[in-house]
């Protein structure tokens, strides 16, 4: 059962979406200014926050009773929606876990907040998996990802959880008389994701490189396939397995869009076989982000299942000027993971290895003359 109504409003309803907020105990006055003026602009009927609210492995978590310092935290970042009344919900990434408080322990301190808005789970423990519904005309989807998926790769839902996604659609087709347009909202994308951008040769200009089970090949947006302010900075982190998600999606054509964060520096929106795959930046300053592109992505969705979308960023919204610039160097320079880590030292070890060559061969070009 959902706890509260969602509705149309002059036929529209406009969500928008926050994506790896990702803050610590000591919230980034930064972060706070780009979603208090990011909300005044785009006056949502709902805001989704899809994971990584925290960065749950930061040690200012640890600097006393954690359960209090994590609460203390969501008040801060939940701030802006709150003193505007505006309706919220969301799901877990990754990171969120990290401090020692389960998901479900930190969905019972969501509850708490007014405005917050929830629908019964999936399954025990899965909280962050359900069903909102807008007037009885749209679904909105969340799901938990989980954080990893047993073979050391990043999480995808598990089979239960798309059977329930099926029967959740059956049953609310059954109940109106037809299938009710959809959309979807999680943390880690799905491997559809390396579908819609553009494979292209090594070190072609502005492609870059991914790592994992893609590694050793290179990628940029499509021009055919996004729009003119996408950008991807950085390889898409999908879950490696798959999970049968986006197949069950396409099974009966109303789901309209998958909307995931997870990457910080991708901001993009791409065909897939009739669905929407959408990827929104993060909005958090206290960890790697696209610069002053950090931002939040708007959606209105039209009462015919229709919608289009649009990001909103820091620059456009608060300008260039920060309050810490140094932690914003900081994290500028910072890699982005581990696996992306090794990946450039490897190209620069490589790099200085065949420069080390030219110079050792032009040496002894010139010493034999």
């Amino acid at each position: 059962m959902q706890n509260r109504e969602l509705h149309f409003k002059n036929g529209k309803f406009r969500i928008v979406q926050l994506a790896d907020i990702q803050e610590r105990y000591n919230v980034s006055s930064d972060t706070l200014k780009l979603l208090n003026a990011a909300l005044d602009r785009a006056q949502p009927d709902l805001v989704i926050l899809t994971g990584d609210q925290i960065k749950g492995y930061s040690t200012s978590f640890k600097m006393g009773n954690t359960a209090t310092l994590v609460e203390e935290t969501f008040n801060r970042i939940f701030s802006p929606i709150t003193k505007r009344n505006i309706p919220f919900t969301a799901t877990f990434g990754n990171h969120d876990d990290q401090c020692g408080i389960s998901n479900s322990e930190q969905f019972e301190m969501y509850k708490k907040f007014p405005g917050f808005v929830y629908a019964d789970p999936a399954g025990t423990g899965d909280d962050g998996t359900f069903c909102l519904n807008v007037d009885g005309r749209f679904l909105i989807y969340l799901f938990d990802t989980h954080s990893k998926d047993g073979k050391g790769g990043y999480g995808a839902l598990h089979k239960n959880q798309v059977e329930w996604y099926r029967e959740t659609r059956d049953s609310y087709g059954k109940k109106c008389g037809r299938l009710l347009p959809s959309m979807a909202f999680q943390h880690i994308p799905t491997p559809e994701y390396f579908e819609v951008i553009k494979k292209t040769r090594p070190f072609s200009s502005g492609s870059i490189r991914a790592y994992g089970e893609h590694s050793y090949e290179w990628y940029t947006l499509d021009p055919y396939n996004s729009e003119l302010r996408d950008f991807l900075g950085e390889p898409p982190a999908t879950s490696v397995t798959d999970s049968g998600e986006v197949s069950a999606f396409l099974e009966q054509g109303e789901m309209r869009a998958l909307f995931v964060g997870h990457d910080h520096n991708d901001s993009f929106t791409a065909g897939y076989r009739g669905l929407t795959l959408g990827i929104t930046q993060s909005c958090g300053f206290n960890a790697y982000g696209p610069g002053r592109r950090r931002g939040v992505r708007v959606i209105d969705i039209n009462e015919n299942g229709t919608f289009s979308t649009f990001t909103l960023t820091y620059i456009e919204l608060c300008g260039d000027e920060l309050d810490n610039k140094l932690r914003y160097g900081l994290y500028e320079i910072a890699p982005v993971s581990v696996a992306g880590f090794k990946t450039k030292a490897k190209e620069i070890s490589l790099a200085l290895g065949v420069a080390g060559a030219a110079f050792g061969s032009a040496f002894f070009l010139k010493k034999k003359k």
